[in-house]
């Protein structure tokens, strides 16, 4: 059996919000596997086991660029070690710069997009100016181009942690800026259940019958209650299955809305700064650093 160490604990802790003793159970049970003994937890505890999994632990901000006819845009996560340099000057224009490069010239990938030309030099150069300068690494995590089949809305929240890019097809301006806002505080996954992937529905569907067997459930059961299960996770994660933020009844979805309104959503992406990095802060320099590196390759 694997050795549970503190640290294992820790990171089970920090994902989870979980007690203590009850992450060291869960990797024991799970013999290590830290995805396994968050399964476990989320059986045993239910969704509090995952309310802390959205903590944001790397720093940087979310840029966007979208053309003057709304029908070419980009969307940026340019990253860097503490939220004082994402608040800087030079900082944010790199970021702007960036945004700006993805829009107008479609690079394939982030080396490409560190090879384009930036002020007197290139991306690249440029970053490493400004990490000599400012003495922190930074670097592009990821980014997005978008060509429209509507017009594209943007929305930019919180000290630009988190960005949304929207594209629209019909409605007026106040509708866009609106959905915009949807999604960056609903945080939907996909744009429907056809853009959930099939793991993430294999895991509601394994905890809903763990869950509905630890409650003695008759085994007769345990496959129609996994579907309701799932079906209810599709409601909360896909957009228009998702109910309005601004719904005057509490109850219109977001397709429901988009029908009143003769308009529908082509796609979106939504980026929040640190999403899916799951690594304790004192380990982002590392990552940024190894990202700058392969970066310059």
């Amino acid at each position: 059996m694997a050795a549970i160490t503190a640290s294992m604990v820790a990171e089970l802790r920090a994902k989870t919000d979980a007690p203590m003793m009850e992450c060291k159970r869960a990797l024991t049970e799970a013999e290590g596997d830290l995805a396994k003994a968050e399964e476990i937890l989320r059986v045993k505890l239910g969704n509090k086991a995952t309310k802390a999994a959205s903590r944001i632990t790397a720093e940087g901000v979310v840029g966007i660029s979208i053309s003057a006819d709304g029908k070419e845009g980009s969307i940026i996560e340019v990253n860097c070690e503490t939220d004082f340099v994402a608040k800087n000057d030079e900082f944010l224009q790199l970021v702007k710069g960036c945004a700006a490069l993805v829009a107008g010239k479609n690079p394939a990938d982030v080396a490409a997009l560190s090879a384009l030309p930036l002020g007197d030099g290139t991306v690249e150069s440029t970053r490493a100016a400004l990490v000599g300068k400012i003495g922190e690494n930074m670097s592009v995590r990821r980014f997005a181009r978008v060509q429209a089949q509507g017009k594209l809305v943007s929305y930019i929240h919180g000290g630009a942690k988190i960005g949304v890019l929207l594209d629209i097809v019909g409605g007026d301006e106040q509708l866009g800026k609106d959905l915009a806002m949807h999604i960056a505080a609903s945080k939907p996954k996909s744009l429907d259940a056809s853009g959930v992937p099939a793991e993430l529905l294999d895991v509601e569907r394994r905890i809903a019958i763990e869950k509905a067997r630890a409650d003695n459930k008759p085994e007769a059961m345990l496959e129609k209650i996994a579907e309701g299960t799932v079906q209810k996770y599709l409601k909360d994660v896909t957009l228009l299955a998702q109910v309005f933020v601004k719904a005057e009844d509490g109850k219109q979805t977001v397709a429901q809305l988009l029908k009143a309104k003769g308009a529908t959503v082509a796609g979106f992406t939504l980026y929040v700064v640190g999403e899916g990095l799951e690594k304790r802060s004192n380990d982002f320099a590392a990552e940024v650093a190894a990202q700058a590196a392969a970066a310059k390759k």
